[in-house]
């Protein structure tokens, strides 16, 4: 019990402190690979070697975009991280070979938990499935557990996984070998896109010859203020142009009002200009728009990690939504994804049942968060489980009063 009052102090720390049981690294410097370092002394071209050879992708832990986060995002900053080297013996002078990553904080700093386990660091977006390399993805599990076990932690939460993708396949089967099991603290279900498929016949399936008679409807309707017009940015330079029409969009309605609009934070602002143009450089970003005219009236943000497209964000202009331009938009993002042959699949990164994407996006996967036990017959994973589990009812008992509240 000594370990568990200790790591409630570290819990409470600075972030530099935020390690269970050890001090990252100065920012720049060459990592232990034996010790849990600071997000920024992985090396960015290691980072990006491994992200082409990862066994599952994940556009949000990508370096350009998580670095970005780790500079700016409010709350959001001074991550470390959990690595993996294939040659422990010459990773330290950065020729080893980079094969397993998982940004990562302190439970205390996740949940205000405070007891000894590591949770995947937040990346401002709904997927935090660690990258792992497809030819060692074994050795990468349990390098990386090992690591955790060492700074230690008692488990992990990963929390937002694909539940059945390949990297928790890989962590399954590891810890089977160990007399250990994954569990599966919450789940629900996600709408992707199967961009193989034709569009226009994915399309007619999705909604039906009437809703996309009445979207046309809408589309000519929409046209009387200018010819419409789907645009792709994906030069740096379209990018930073790009980015400036999705913030003012996005700004202009609800979020606006309610103060979460990206650029109404200085941090967020930063990180989303940052990462953008970070990734366009290197061909993972693209910005989507839509035109009347010379009116920007929807724009969205799409990340690209190997085959996969990754639907962040969408602000519209609230003036022409009787024309659901948000609806508009992500039909042509449709069509575009479909006849792109690089792209195979779309995670919407949405919500469960979100009532834009799930009517037109039909596939489904399952997503949720895990607890990793780090140790056999460990009364302190029991410990985290259970705090895990009351936090979880009571966020949702109190979601449950708002609502009762909100529609007396």
């Amino acid at each position: 019990m000594v370990e568990i009052a200790n790591s409630a102090v570290v819990g409470r720390t600075s972030a530099s402190r935020e390690v269970v049981g050890t001090r990252p690294p100065a920012q720049g410097a060459s990592p232990d690979v034996d010790a849990f370092a600071a997000l920024t002394a992985v090396a960015a071209h290691r980072w990006r070697e491994l992200a082409e050879r990862a066994v599952e992708p994940n556009g949000y832990y990508l370096p350009g975009w998580e670095l970005a986060v780790n500079a700016f995002a409010k709350g959001r900053t001074g991550v470390s991280a959990l690595s993996a080297w294939s040659d422990t013996a010459s990773a330290a002078d950065g020729t080893g070979r980079l094969i397993g990553l998982m940004p990562a904080i302190s439970l205390w700093r996740a949940c205000r938990i405070p007891l000894p386990a590591l949770a995947n660091a937040d990346p401002y977006g709904t997927l935090g499935t660690p990258l792992l390399d497809r030819d060692a993805d074994d050795d990468a599990v349990t390098r990386l557990l090992a690591q955790a076990r060492k700074a230690g932690a008692h488990a992990l939460v990963l929390r937002n996984v694909a539940l059945d993708g390949a990297a928790m396949k890989a962590v399954t089967q590891v810890l089977q070998r160990a007399g250990l099991r994954p569990v599966v603290l919450q789940s629900r279900i996600r709408a992707c896109l199967d961009a193989m498929r034709d569009s226009e016949a994915l399309l007619r399936d999705a909604l039906g010859a009437k809703k996309l008679k009445e979207l046309r409807r809408q589309r000519h309707r929409l046209a009387e203020h200018g010819a419409v017009q789907f645009d792709v940015a994906r030069t740096p330079e379209d990018v930073a142009s790009a980015i400036e029409t999705f913030l003012t969009l996005e700004a202009s309605g609800w979020k606006g009002k309610r103060g979460t609009a990206l650029v109404q934070h200085d941090g967020d602002a930063g990180f989303v200009r940052r990462a953008t143009m970070a990734l366009a450089e290197v061909g993972q970003c693209e910005i989507v728009s839509l035109r009347a005219g010379d009116t920007p009236v929807a724009a969205a943000i799409v990340l690209r990690h190997q085959d996969r497209a990754f639907y962040f964000k969408l602000g519209i202009d609230e003036r022409f939504a009787k024309f659901s331009p948000g609806v508009q938009l992500t039909l042509d993002l449709t069509r575009h994804l479909c006849a792109d042959p690089e792209i195979a699949t779309a995670d919407s990164t949405a919500t469960a049942d979100h009532p834009m994407i799930n009517p037109i996006w039909r596939g489904r996967f399952a997503i949720g968060d895990v607890l990793i036990p780090l140790r056999r017959r460990d009364p302190v994973v029991a410990l985290i489980h259970a705090a895990l589990t009351l936090r979880r009812l009571a966020y949702e008992s109190a979601r449950g009063m708002v609502h009762l509240i909100r529609n007396r």
